[in-house]
Formats: C-alpha cells, structure tokens, sequence
C-alpha cells in the first residue's frame, strides 16, 4: 500500500518554512565534518550484497530497538540470515513510532530506493527482495550512494595507528567526492585502559619510534600528526567523558608514564594528571598545524559488562552520563587561548542538561579572530533527533549566534544515514518559519534564506576550508 507519510512538505507546517527548505536548504550539498564510515568500502567502491548488510549491520541505534522488544541476539548480532535479520528490524520498525528511528527508516527508504510503502511485517519480504536486488548493483555502490545524496564531503575517523592507505587510493584515484580523515587518539591518553601499553607499542611501530618515555610518547604523537597532515587531514576528534585539567608537573607525568611502561599501578589521581598532559600536548600541537579540535564529551560507555564481554564496544550498550562539565572545560581552554593556542573547536554534548553550558562556553573564546572559532556542535548521538535539535539549535539561539553554526553531521558507520541531514534541515525551517509565521521574526525570506543556507552548507565549508 502507498502512503504519503514522507512527503515534500514532511516536518515542514507552513509556507514560510516551506519555502526556507525548498528554496535556500533542500539543494545544497552534504558537508560531513564528523562519521565512522570505512574509508575502504570508499576507496573499493564495495557493492553491498543485500539491504541488510548495507542497512542493519553496524547500527547499534537499530540493535537497542530490536533488543527492547525481546528480539533475540541471534536475529541481531547473531548468526541468524541476513533475511531473517532484517524481517525482526521491520517487525521492530512500527513500535519505534516517535523514536528518531522511525523518521530515519522511512527516509532513507525513500531517498536512497524510491520506497515509500510503510515498513513492517507485512511489507518486509517485497521490500527486501526489491532493494536488495537494487543494493547489490554498482549503480548503489558505496560511492553513489553518497552521490544520491548529493554528499561533497565525508571525513572519517581514524586511530594514529592507521596507514592511511585507503585515503591514499581515494585520492589516487580522485573520486568526486572529498574523502578526509579525523584523528582520534584516545587510545594514547585513557592510560588506565586495558591493553594500554600494547597499544603504544603499536604506536612507536607506525611512528617508527620505540617509546619508552614520556618525550617518546610526545614524539610518535607528533609524528603520526604530521603524517595525517601530509595526507590531507586538518581535524581531529576525542570522544572522551570529559576534559582532563589537573594539575601536575612534567616530572611527575614523566614518573606516571615510566610506572605505566614498567606495568605498575597508577592510581586514579595519576591518571587523571597524565591524561591533562597528554590532552594539552596535543591541543597545542593542533593548533602549531592549523587543526580543527572536536571533543564530544558525556558518554558512559560499555554500562553492561556482559554483552561487553560477549560483543565487545559500539554494539549498544552506552549511554548518557552527568560528569560535570562546565569548570575543568573552561580551565582546559583558558590555560590554550592564555597561551594563544587554542585553534578553531567545536565541542558537542551528551547530557542536554549541558546544553546552556555549552551554548555559553563557546563565547568565553570567540575572540573575534575567526567567524564562530570555537562551536557548539550539533545535537550528537542520543541527541540527534527532533526534540535534540531544537533544544541545541534554542540554546545556541538564545546564547550565541545560531547565523555562524556549521550545521549537521551524521556520526555513523551507515552509508544510508546522510538524510539526517535533510532531517536537521527540515527542523530548522519549520522552526524559523514558525517564528516568521507568529510575528517574531520578519518576513525577510531572502536573509534568513541564506542564514539557512549558510547553517546547511556555506558555513562549514568555509569554517573547514573545503
């Protein structure tokens, strides 16, 4: 049965927002500043052999549905057959009614496979049978199914470790669209983390260093910075619970590093003092090579020790946390800008509760050097859905200038998931174009026009140097 649920004017109540998404948001290209897609299904251009296998896999957003509803894991993560699988997420798909998922579902059927039909349990066998014929094509290779969207730009997120050899290819090959690289080296400064002195060892081997102190650590660092950056990379990323600012001095991160090498016990206090250090180390370095700075901060992550020994991480199992946010922050960015080394920064929060925190924060070091230097982020993880976005998008309002937002981002592994894009655009609109409608801002459709355009599109290209 046809439906007309997602429809031009879906999200969008009336013919000023209307007219702001058609005419100023609809059009422009896709800037995404922030994924986890695998640049080697980029750079081979993969074909997908089924829906299941370019829609389901991967998506922990997807799997906390199916599990809510005592899907078992074997049709999830399991061994189950990918029809069977994705049979379980349709019969999930109606009960995730007002959960983002249920918008996403239905656009991304729609933008990527013209399929308007509702998805559930009766629709599910055609659906499947239908895209995943289309899906196992070169026509929806990896590559244009970014095309079909009109993406110009993705940068993906890698450990310092990484060769970079898939990001060499695509640039080899000098595909269409731009394909950067984040650098996240997390892994470098959660000290007390299993596996933490294998790790390093892996790090001086890609930064062909033996790292055996502290200035080694410091050194491979630096090094696999300017390898990135020779590669095009000009971001980076730390998805941490919050910033580290305590104090210490250089000879007890020294002594820290050397007891961590010699596989001793540190203790939470020590930890805390290193991972200070190593975190304004690598500020400093971002900012000496012109980088742009991304922390999202407030996850708790791997809450069910369980299914974490079972699956391991990003399968579901994280949530929001309430670590105090506002003070080491604001320590963290003075003790850079006191310096004048605090490079461009887009901070992103998990508690919306750090919603005003974050809206305020960004003013304390916009110094009126760089149009919107330091951001707040766009509404991020289990805050990336309507309600998400505006609260985000109010703050920032109220508190800032929503005029210099560099707009959206996907943080995904899917290649399906970029009309969140379009979803974020329709929201502000109707949001702007509800203000126009009740008096509070003009009917200046031209200016606010292109402040739509800018947040869509123009403003992160420009804040980026695309």
């Amino acid at each position: 049965m046809k439906t007309t649920f997602i429809h031009d004017n879906f999200l969008l109540d009336n013919k000023f927002a209307e007219e702001l998404y058609h005419s100023y948001a609809k059009n422009q290209p896709i800037i995404d500043y922030h994924n986890h897609l695998s640049p080697r299904l980029i750079a081979e251009d993969a074909v997908f052999k089924n829906l299941t296998n370019v829609w389901i896999n991967g998506d922990h957003y997807k799997w906390r549905a199916m599990r809510t509803l005592g899907i078992n894991e074997k049709f999830i993560t399991g061994n189950g057959s990918d029809k069977d699988k994705f049979l379980n997420w349709a019969k999930t798909v109606p009960h995730t009614m007002r959960n983002p998922l249920y918008h996403w579902t239905h656009l991304e059927l729609a933008r990527y496979f013209d399929v308007y039909d509702l998805l559930n349990e009766k629709s599910a066998s055609k659906i499947y049978e239908e895209v995943s014929a289309k899906v196992n094509t070169p026509e929806y290779s990896a590559q244009n199914l970014l095309r079909k969207v009109n993406v110009e730009y993705v940068c993906t997120t890698e450990d310092p470790t990484d060769t970079l050899e898939h990001h060499q290819q695509i640039a080899k090959n000098k595909i269409d669209i731009k394909v950067g690289t984040s650098f996240r080296p997390d892994k470098a400064i959660l000290i007390s983390a299993d596996g933490y002195n294998s790790y390093i060892d892996s790090l001086g081997n890609a930064a062909g260093v033996s790292i055996n102190t502290y200035e080694d650590l410091c050194d491979a660092l630096k090094k696999r910075i300017e390898f990135f950056d020779k590669n095009g990379c000009s971001v980076c990323d730390h998805g941490i619970d919050q910033i580290y600012f305590e104090e210490f001095t250089e000879g007890e991160v020294k002594s820290i590093f050397k007891k961590k090498r010699e596989n001793q016990e540190i203790t939470s206090e020590e930890a805390l003092k290193f991972q200070s250090a190593i975190l304004l180390f690598l500020a400093e370095t971002y900012h000496e090579f012109g980088w742009v700075q991304q922390y999202h901060l407030g996850a708790l992550r791997n809450n069910n020790a369980r299914m974490h020994r079972i699956l391991g991480p990003d399968t579901g199992w994280d949530s929001i946390s309430d670590y105090p946010q506002a003070q080491k922050l604001s320590a963290f960015l003075n003790a850079l800008d006191s310096k004048d080394k605090l490079t461009k920064t887009i901070l992103y929060n998990l508690n919306p509760a750090d919603n005003e925190v974050m809206a305020t924060m960004i003013g304390n070091f916009n110094d009126g050097s760089v149009k919107g230097k330091v951001q707040y982020g766009s509404g991020w993880w289990f805050l990336d859905q309507k309600d998400g976005m505006i609260k985000q998008l109010n703050a920032l309002s109220n508190m800032g200038l929503i005029s210099c937002f560099i707009g959206m981002l996907t943080d995904s592994r899917s290649f399906l998931s970029f009309p969140r894009h379009e979803y974020f655009r329709r929201v502000l609109c109707n949001l702007l174009g509800d203000e126009i409608k009740r008096g509070e801002l003009p009917k200046d459709m031209e200016w606010i026009g292109n402040m739509v355009a800018n947040i869509s599109y123009h403003n992160a290209k420009e804040y980026f140097k695309i």
